[in-house]
């Protein structure tokens, strides 16, 4: 891969990095933005997954850290960012999600961006109070014989615990337990906030309610963007 498709492009696409806890809806508006706005969504993990399926050469690097059960080194993760944003499909810009996790990772994407002519325009934080979180986390039940999913507050099933379709007890994944959720908060919030101080510094970030209806958040991204970015 050359740096020269990405720079070419650089002063017409929007770079936006999507920052939230597990819980704050990110993958949603994601979705959603990536729908509205016509950019592609690079997600870290599905980045490293269809990097695997398809047999890349970064894929193939990425394979043995990923069977040993470590963490794929931030200079390849970087790479297979700068492979999809100089696919076509990233013509208008991208969405960048799951990765910076840390101030070093933020540092080094940075530095890569901007050696080809680019850099994230904004960051978009989707705040939400850690006991929100952990309520929206921990509602979340499944039926195991046929997979259909409920939440205690927004979608639980007509009988408490017994799935709608065949009655089969509900069962939570064992990551979806509330003391595990607030572990993984524990564990994820710290850095992701010196990630945003980061960005903050250089007055790219947006503060969003994440405990607003998801349109609303929609909405209050989108204006961010179009009165911020020139977009």
């Amino acid at each position: 891969m050359t740096d020269e498709p990405v720079a070419d492009r650089g002063a017409e696409r929007l770079i936006l990095l999507l920052v939230g806890a597990v819980g704050a809806g990110k993958g949603t508006q994601a979705t959603i933005l990536s729908r509205e706005l016509g950019l592609v969504h690079l997600a870290s993990g599905n980045l490293f997954r269809a990097a695997l399926a398809a047999g890349t050469e970064l894929g193939e690097a990425a394979r043995g850290y990923m069977e040993a059960g470590e963490l794929v080194p931030d200079e390849l993760t970087i790479a297979m960012f700068m492979e999809e944003l100089a696919r076509p499909a990233a013509d208008a810009g991208a969405i960048l999600d799951g990765f910076p996790r840390t101030v070093g990772q933020a540092r080094a994407l940075d530095d890569t961006l901007a050696a080809a002519g680019e850099r994230i325009r904004r960051v978009l934080y989707i705040e939400v109070p850690t006991d929100i979180l952990v309520r929206r986390v921990a509602g979340r039940w499944i039926c195991p014989q046929c997979g259909t999913p409920y939440h205690e507050d927004t979608d639980p099933p007509r009988e408490a615990g017994r799935c709608d379709r065949d009655g089969t007890p509900l069962r939570q994944r064992d990551d979806d337990r509330p003391e595990v959720v607030r572990a993984r908060l524990d564990k994820q919030v710290p850095p992701m906030l010196a990630v945003v101080e980061h960005y903050e510094r250089a007055g790219i970030v947006d503060r969003l309610d994440g405990t607003q209806p998801i349109e609303r958040v929609t909405d209050a991204i989108l204006s961010s963007i179009g009165s911020r970015s020139g977009h």
